[in-house]
């Protein structure tokens, strides 16, 4: 059951590994922002334990790794694994170039939701509050 929230959501969005290509993540940053959703972005580059810790410092409600690069499987299961080491229950999230053929594997491993390249910003920001709303 979907319900209702007061505070805004807060999600952390992140790059892990070598692929630095960002510009899809600073869109929606930007977009999730304006639609008034609290936005934590750490950049390209990071480390899993990083992105750990600084959704533990921030509290937030959400995570939401963006993948150009083709190591989505790898570094979604490394973070899966980071967060059950901290006892941490929010969701992950993944989006970017990510074959269809996939998403059984990453939504099996325990990814809340897996949005592939193309879908509509405000289709996202839907999403995103629904996975919280649902998991919160």
């Amino acid at each position: 059951m979907v319900r209702e929230r007061e505070k805004p959501i807060k999600i952390l969005l992140a790059k892990v590994g070598l692929d630095g290509h960002d510009r899809g993540i600073v869109i929606l940053s930007k977009a999730l922002m304006d639609s008034g959703m609290e936005v934590i972005y750490l950049g390209a580059y990071r480390k899993v334990k990083e992105v750990v810790q600084a959704a533990l410092q921030e509290d937030v409600d959400a995570i939401g790794l963006s993948f150009l690069g083709g190591e989505h499987l790898i570094f979604s299961e490394k973070m899966l694994g980071a967060m059950k080491e901290k006892n941490m229950s929010i969701p992950l999230l993944v989006g970017g170039v990510i074959p269809r053929e996939d998403l059984p594997d990453l939504k099996r491993m325990g990814v809340k939701d897996v949005i592939i390249s193309g879908v509509p910003l405000e289709t996202i920001r839907e999403r995103i509050t629904e996975v919280v709303l649902k998991e919160g």
